[in-house]
């Protein structure tokens, strides 16, 4: 199975397979992408303090064999040098083993670095993080892949990269120190030994990582119920809703805690055999120093000469050995890379598929085109803003007609205001003016670009982000401009006066105090659409599209925004109920069941 039927199938269970190989490698490559950037500098780095500890660990493990050596002849003078030389080499080997976990962490810290930052750029990249939700709702908790899961990938790889490192050569060469004790019997039984063991484990492995992969899912769902509370806990407590809620996080704690039950059941079996793997090894480096001695390869030697030559074989052959088993011990953590592994691979490929286009996806949840669909944002030509010719409009993933062959065309300073019933399309229109939706058929022309001084949207629950009051009235500036300089503050007071929020200004303690709650929890709905008034204010843009967004407000309160709206100059295409809007606009679209519409010319009084 390929990366293109993986996508398509999204029954795809998660294994170690081909497709796990191929998203490890491509993680690998945005971890490290060239010889000299910064994590694969520190890879090299910890792979020569890896090759040099293993150096010196194994002139610490023959140790013992020498120290028997100088104590069967009763040498003082040896026995002196070689205590010098043991303590000298435990310090140089404690240097290094620390220099090592040093080095591990900091490959750690900095792959989790890389690996966010490459996922942010595709996720705040356009729409994606908008998009990701409406379109691939199988790609649950992208918030907890990102952040958790890609911590625990990097923690993993930090733990066990070194140990993956420096096997080879290990390997390599305490299998030719073992051959030359014990002949080729030594290397090749454990070699087969170890064969014989990771073909066990994989099969023991199978079960585990979809397992994985559906706890962490389920651990992202008990979450996501728990912030869902809190944010909605005001309309929550009116509701009396706590007996309900309650039994609903009890029903996913239920659902997440079998599950962890059925891994550790899994896991149960991968620790048995691995177990059982590490302390088989221990006797098989007995057996095979066995041998020779029992076939009378060393019959010539002293006992003295046999327990020196027997203490240096020991330490080689269970030290090859025990490379072995370490990589056997790597299974639990080699499970854990794999689940997050696929996790985090599925948000980055379908994050990808977003930005490369609906043409270029290779299974798109959209509707399919069923005529040419154009977004153009071109050279204005006309004294129009937005164009909409023939435009039929469906939510993503349905077939049911929201807005059936649309046409509309919108000048600057003539005002539009969208009714109709709950459900009609009203803000279908708006999403697919923004780009959020595509249209089933038609073609859309902006000739304004979006932003705070082209085309502003304010929705009918404003989105008010950490930061100080600045913030929350020039917001999106900050972000899209961060060298932009102070911003001016009568302009700040003044829009805030505007909307009706001088108090504000006193409740923060002033514009640049860091307030420590939440700004959506502290608020009122009124004041929170206030608040994005008040950014209307200071922006200013050409155009203002206002999804209900005064819907809070009594209708004197939503008189006066419009009002100062029209004074600032700005171009209105709003979606409300209330009469009182008539006012303020020149043409009205009704939509009704059906997809239809309606286009008329308001008559004002």
């Amino acid at each position: 199975m390929g990366m293109r039927s993986l996508r398509a199938d999204r029954g795809y269970r998660p294994r170690l397979d081909w497709i796990f190989l191929c998203r490890f490698l491509k993680i690998q490559t945005v971890l490290f992408p060239r010889w000299t950037s910064p994590t694969t500098l520190m890879l090299f780095t910890l792979l020569v303090v890896a090759l040099t500890g293993q150096l010196v660990i194994y002139q610490v493990g023959i140790l013992p064999s020498q120290f028997y050596g100088v104590l069967s002849d009763r040498d003082l003078s040896s026995f002196k040098q070689l205590v010098i030389l043991s303590v000298i080499l435990i310090l140089v080997n404690s240097m290094l083993r620390s220099a090592e976990q040093y080095i591990s962490k900091l490959v750690y810290v900095n792959c989790r670095k890389v690996m966010t930052q490459h996922l942010h750029r595709l996720y705040f990249n356009k729409l994606v993080y908008y998009s990701l939700s409406v379109q691939h709702a199988h790609v649950d908790n992208p918030d907890q892949r990102m952040a958790q899961d890609v911590e625990r990938l990097c923690r993993e790889l930090g733990t066990f990269i070194s140990k993956i490192l420096i096997t080879p050569f290990t390997l390599v060469y305490y299998s030719y120190q073992c051959t030359v004790s014990t002949g080729w019997m030594g290397p090749v039984s454990i070699f087969g030994y170890f064969l014989v063991g990771s073909l066990l484990n994989k099969l023991l492995m199978g079960p585990v990582i979809p397992k994985l992969v559906q706890q962490e899912k389920l651990e992202g769902d008990f979450r996501y119920k728990h912030v869902q509370i809190r944010v909605n806990a005001e309309a929550a407590a009116f509701a009396r809703a706590g007996p309900v809620e309650h039994a609903r996080c009890e029903r996913r704690l239920q659902n997440l805690i079998a599950t962890q039950k059925e891994l550790m059941y899994q896991e149960l079996w991968l620790d048995f055999g691995t177990n059982t793997f590490d302390y088989l090894g221990g006797i098989l480096s007995y057996i095979v120093i066995a041998v020779p001695i029992f076939t009378g390869v060393y019959r010539d030697m002293s006992s003295a000469e046999l327990s020196e030559m027997i203490s240096k074989n020991a330490f080689v052959s269970i030290y090859l050995v025990s490379c072995f088993s370490k990589i056997i011990d790597l299974s639990s953590s080699l499970c854990d890379v794999a689940g997050y592994t696929h996790r985090i691979s599925e948000l980055e490929e379908v994050m990808t598929d977003l930005l490369r286009g609906p043409k270029e996806l290779e299974n798109d949840t959209c509707p399919k085109q069923e005529e040419d669909v154009s977004t153009e944002e071109q050279t204005k030509d006309t004294d129009a803003v937005f164009v909409l010719d023939n435009v039929t409009i469906t939510a993503p993933g349905s077939d049911c007609t929201l807005v059936r062959d649309l046409s509309l065309h919108l000048s600057e300073g003539n005002n539009l205001l969208i009714t109709g019933d709950t459900g009609s399309g009203k803000s279908s229109i708006l999403r697919i003016l923004a780009g959020l939706w595509k249209a089933k058929r038609g073609r859309i022309s902006l000739f304004t670009p979006f932003g705070p001084h082209g085309v502003m949207f304010l929705p009918q629950k404003p989105f008010l982000s950490d930061g100080s009051l600045r913030e929350q009235v020039i917001y999106p500036m900050k972000e899209i401009y961060p060298n932009s300089g102070r911003v001016d503050d009568d302009r700040i007071l003044s829009s805030l006066e505007m909307s009706g929020l001088t108090s504000l200004v006193h409740r923060t303690r002033g514009l640049d105090h860091e307030v420590e709650w939440n700004w959506s929890e502290v608020l009122s709905p009124g004041e929170m659409q206030r608040l994005a008034f008040s950014r209307l204010f200071y922006l200013q843009p050409k155009y203002a599209v206002l999804d209900e967004a005064s819907s809070a407000l009594s209708e004197d309160a939503e008189v006066d925004m419009y009002t100062r709206c029209r004074q600032l100059g700005m171009t209105l295409i709003s979606v409300g109920h209330r009469r009182s809007l008539k006012e303020f606009h020149d043409v009205e679209l009704k939509l009704g069941p059906d997809g239809q519409w309606d286009l008329k010319r308001l008559n004002k009084q």
